[in-house]
């Protein structure tokens, strides 16, 4: 390789190493590009070495590559996940040959894709399905498993007694275990105690509490008494969950006390009010509780059963299990079902694409309020592996001290964690060799970052996975048994179909994302809107005539199948790993004095990474724009009545906002507008 010692010394090498290491790399033999990169990740390039070296040999490998789009792999699939892994295995049964192939089966018989899927993943049943899939009534109200009775509580415990449930570290203390038995048990006084209340099968109850022991208990629990959660992230202000608990109408409410972050401490019950007449079961962070309670409320000690039998409530099928939200393109969030068929699509993902086998740790920093939270539950434990929590701020260099300790094996994110531990090198010395697979969502990914993140631990892949709430999982994502590109997607999900198509409706490489159904896991109802309005209502058939459902994503397809993301279609975004309606941010922010209308775009930074919060405004006609000033205000304003995780890049002052014919905002063309102005 042509690499110059100076060029290895300004990436942060002493002069001598780099001398030396400049001799090795010229002495290596000529090798195609792919080979030459494992040669360099197997005998060069360990976690010790200064990113910038591992860098500076990617991009003089793959230089003619990147300058032309072309994917470069920067990990490839190796002889465990070729023959040992979960995707090998069912190559081997079926007796194909490659993840093209699988993908096309899969979505061509999905009655025995499914059938598969669920004996793979061993799914309970007290009374077995005497079909799969039923469409009698429609693709858009497909029903699956009919005359099958199940409590998916039941497939997250099995026979497993001994083996490790719960791995979890509070603050500065000891690691600590919780056993699938100790778990059952400790659902099990949840959902006794909700029958010995009076609460009946289908009763809606709001889970509003970090990621902890006892919310995954609540969350099993609830389910297992036929109850329904709803789940509602404990980042929101007090009105956001007043919305949600509106839209719902729950019963009751578990809650945490407080939570505290650092040295903060943040109110969290305290956000019900004393108005809300909403029961509560309070449960203390600490050993006691840190709040007085409101007249009948009870603590959590009081509320559980001394009964330690698990026995699950037998429900149908589409049985509601959980409620939802996700923001689309008005301001009030859809709220979305998720029933007793929705966890066999997140298990599958976790199975298939993300090859967590028994005896796996699985970490994924999220919270019951998002669609991750549930599908982890679901992932790890009918998966039977073992999940892992922390309440260190995941951005922390105690989060990763954390996964180290606890051997996580599978470690999922969202690319501003990755952007926060590469900018404070929160993984310097940590030993991260034990993880086998990463895994990216809620934004689009930065290509250094990524590669950043598979460098510290001895290059791993990063399955970048995309769905949504009303998707169970996801529908497009990586493979270990495919080389690894930082950024980009490796395939289509298994069992799920979709096309790309450009505005007048033919396909496309670099178009809208319709989903092609049905697909197990897939909503078919929201409890708030009318769900073909939402999804199906307008869309042409497809190319062959297919019924096509609208998501919104926009992506761009790469050679060797491979593909990239594109961001919105429509006027939802990402910010930090949380959809969000633009309708909803700019609905509070004409609350700003001086403003008379907004326009609140995602951008996504130049190389990539995560969306960029940029607030367009049309001043009233007797104001000043002060940029500095307004700026200040509106984050006030999202971080009191929305979320204080939502920061404000950029206010901008624009005379008239560009609109539709019919009058809708062209949130594109601020984006447009906006990247032009910063190059």
């Amino acid at each position: 390789m042509d690499i110059t010692a100076a060029a290895l010394e300004n990436c942060g090498l002493s002069p001598e190493t780099a001398v030396q290491l400049q001799q090795r790399l010229q002495a290596l033999p000529s090798q195609h590009e792919n080979e030459l990169w494992q040669t360099l990740v197997t005998d060069f390039l360990t976690p010790e070495l200064p990113f910038a070296v591992h860098q500076l040999l990617y991009h003089s490998v793959y230089q003619s590559q990147l300058e032309s789009g072309t994917p470069a792999p920067a990990w490839f699939p190796g002889e465990r996940e070729l023959s040992e892994s979960n995707l090998a295995g069912w190559l081997n049964e079926l007796n194909l040959h490659s993840m093209e192939d699988l993908h096309s089966w899969s979505v061509h018989d999905r009655d025995h894709f499914t059938q598969k899927l669920i004996d793979s993943l061993r799914i309970q049943f007290q009374e077995p399905p005497r079909e799969i899939m039923n469409i009698e009534a429609g693709i858009e109200q497909v029903q699956w498993l009919t005359g099958a009775r199940l409590n998916i509580v039941e497939s997250c415990f099995r026979d497993k007694s001994d083996e490790t449930a719960v791995c979890f570290q509070k603050e500065s203390s000891d690691l600590q275990q919780l056993s699938y038995t100790e778990l059952k048990q400790l659902t099990a006084q949840v959902a006794n105690g909700l029958r010995a209340a009076g609460y009946e099968p289908g009763t809606r109850i709001a889970v509003m509490m970090p990621m902890t022991v006892e919310s995954v208990a609540i969350f099993l629990g609830i389910i297992a008494a036929g109850c329904v959660v709803v789940t509602i992230a404990d980042s929101f202000s007090a009105e956001e969950m007043q919305v949600r608990l509106k839209i719902t109408e729950p019963e009751l409410i578990f809650i945490q006390d407080v939570i505290s972050r650092g040295s903060r401490q943040l109110p969290l019950y305290t956000k019900l009010g004393a108005e809300q007449r909403l029961p509560a079961i309070v449960l203390p962070e600490q050993e006691t509780l840190q709040v007085p309670l409101r007249e009948g409320d009870r603590p959590w000690s009081e509320f559980l059963s001394e009964n330690r039998e698990l026995t699950c409530e037998p429900r149908n099928p589409h049985d509601e299990t959980t409620i939802l939200f996700s923001s689309g393109t008005t301001g009030n969030p859809k709220g979305i079902p998720w029933d007793q068929t929705t966890p066999i699509k997140s298990a599958g993902d976790g199975f298939l694409h993300h090859d967590i086998q028994a005896g796996d740790v699985v970490c994924w920093p999220t919270n019951l309020g998002w669609m991750m939270g549930p599908w982890l539950v679901y992932a790890t434990l009918i998966n039977d592996a073992t999940l892992a929590l922390s309440d260190a701020v995941p951005t922390s260099r105690g989060f990763c001290e954390f996964v180290q300790n606890a051997r996580v094996t599978m470690l999922g994110l969202v690319p501003s964690i990755v952007s926060a531990w590469r900018s404070q090198d929160s993984v310097a010395g940590l030993d991260w060799t034990q993880i086998k697979v990463f895994s990216s969502t809620g934004e689009c990914s930065n290509p250094d970052d990524m590669l950043w993140l598979m460098s510290r631990a001895g290059y791993r892949p990063v399955i970048e996975y995309c769905g949504g709430t009303e998707t169970g999982g996801g529908y497009i994502t990586g493979t270990v048994l495919k080389p690894g590109v930082p950024g980009l997607f490796a395939c289509p999900a298994v069992g799920f179909d979709w096309l790309l198509l450009d505005e007048a409706g033919h396909l496309t490489e670099n178009g809208e994302v319709f989903f092609v159904p049905p697909v197990i896991g897939l909503s078919t109802r929201l409890i708030n809107r009318d769900h073909h309005e939402v999804y199906f209502a307008d869309i042409p058939p497809g190319p062959e005539g297919e019924l096509l459902r609208r998501h919104g994503d926009q992506i761009e397809a790469l050679p060797d199948g491979y593909f990239r993301a594109q961001g919105r279609i429509d006027d939802a975004m990402n910010l930090g790993g949380i959809k969000v309606s633009s309708v909803q941010i700019e609905e509070l922010l004409t609350q700003a004095e001086g403003v008379r209308e907004v326009a609140a775009i995602a951008v996504p930074p130049a190389g990539g990474g995560p969306s960029l919060l940029v607030i367009y405004v049309v001043m009233q006609p007797e104001a000043n724009f002060e940029a500095e000033s307004l700026q200040s205000g509106m984050q006030q304003i999202i971080r009191s009545q929305l979320n204080p995780l939502f920061k404000i890049q950029a206010v901008r002052e624009i005379e008239q906002l560009p609109r539709t014919a019919s009058n809708k905002v062209m949130r594109r063309k601020l984006r447009d507008l906006f990247q032009g102005s910063e190059t």
